[in-house]
């Protein structure tokens, strides 16, 4: 541990107790990255939808359904954003800020990016019909989003991930550096695919919930639309039983033992699979009791959701728990050579009256 940068942390109070501040974290993070799901997944899902339009009217069609909930989920997500962010500022003070320093250019874009990013959503929605003769242009403007929307998640990614390598600040120059870093790109394909399976879930809920004139519209039978849902909510979730243990296996090894955190994410696995069981069972009803099982899968995402939540906070507070004793012990000591230089320099004053 000696080769580590053991910086000092930033003597204040914390803003509210920290059970307080690590609910938010959690709670808030979890709902942040469920709309964050649904916005990439649409325009993920939008874009395929609008290249086999391209033979079929009614699928351009769909994917014009799905590009009108890009922006409302779009807002969601960022206005949710906003308290894990700030609760892990406070929290993780020093590793979050050391993070971003030290993937500075990159970090910094991100704010360009997202302009640029919904800009360029709300441009390709609102002039769908009338870029209906430039429909190459209009499919290349889906592009560049979803380029810019996978793009983004990565950056945050692999700032979060540098978090957990206090041993690599020393070495890593910028954020390619950070990327090489282990864990970053299971971690990343893990996100990747539950962008496509929450929106899956979220198009079930969408067209069960539709009028009978707007399912009409779209070209395609309700029963047709909510199977097409749960066959995206079920072939990604289906990837994870593979991509999800990768991510596990390759997380950093860490001082303290998180037996906790296996059984966490050993619990979201057997849940996983009974949600994966109810949802191929969805596929195979007919189109009369279709959606029967739409609030259990939907409960059990929840926990599924949850227990993942947990089990990444968890494993964090373990991996920098030794090194937040050596900043804890750092900080206290120059707090205590502060102090003995103030009562010194007021020790000199007094002298000098």
């Amino acid at each position: 541990m000696n080769q580590i940068p053991v910086p000092r942390d930033i003597p204040l109070p914390l803003p509210a107790p920290e059970p307080v501040l690590v609910a938010v974290l959690v709670v808030f993070f979890l709902m942040h990255i469920v709309f964050v799901n649904f916005m990439v997944g649409g325009a993920l899902l939008t874009l395929y939808y609008e290249l086999r339009g391209l033979k079929e009217k009614r699928n351009d069609d769909l994917a014009y359904e799905i590009a009108s909930t890009i922006t409302a989920n779009k807002s969601i997500a960022v206005v949710l954003g906003i308290g894990p962010l700030l609760a892990i500022n406070t929290i993780y003070t020093v590793y979050f800020y050391t993070a971003n320093a030290l993937t500075g250019v990159f970090w910094i874009s991100i704010i360009p990016l997202v302009v640029l990013a919904f800009v360029l959503t709300y441009i390709h929605k609102y002039l769908w019909h009338r870029m209906a003769r430039a429909k190459g242009l209009h499919i290349g403007i889906a592009v560049v989003v979803c380029l810019l929307f996978l793009f983004i998640p990565l950056i945050f990614l692999a700032n979060i991930n540098l978090m957990l390598f206090p041993e690599a600040w020393g070495t890593v120059r910028g954020f390619f550096a950070a990327l090489a870093l282990p864990n970053v790109f299971p971690r990343y394909i893990h996100f990747v695919l539950a962008c496509p399976a929450m929106t899956g879930l979220f198009l079930v809920w969408l067209f069960r919930r539709r009028s009978a004139e707007e399912i009409a519209a779209t070209g395609f039978e309700r029963a047709e639309l909510i199977r097409k849902g749960y066959r995206w909510a079920l072939w990604p979730t289906m990837a994870q039983f593979v991509v999800g243990p990768a991510a596990v296996l390759t997380l950093p090894h860490t001082q303290v033992a998180i037996h906790s955190v296996w059984a966490v994410f050993a619990a979201a696995t057997l849940i996983s699979l009974w949600m994966v069981h109810l949802m191929f069972v969805e596929t195979r009803r007919p189109a009369a009791t279709i959606g029967r099982s739409f609030a259990p899968i939907c409960a059990l995402m929840l926990v599924v959701v949850a227990l993942m939540g947990v089990g990444r906070h968890l494993y964090r507070e373990a991996a920098v728990a030794p090194h937040r004793e050596l900043v804890r012990a750092k900080t206290q000591d120059y707090m205590r050579k502060v102090d003995e230089a103030n009562r010194e320099a007021a020790a000199g004053g007094g002298k000098a009256r």
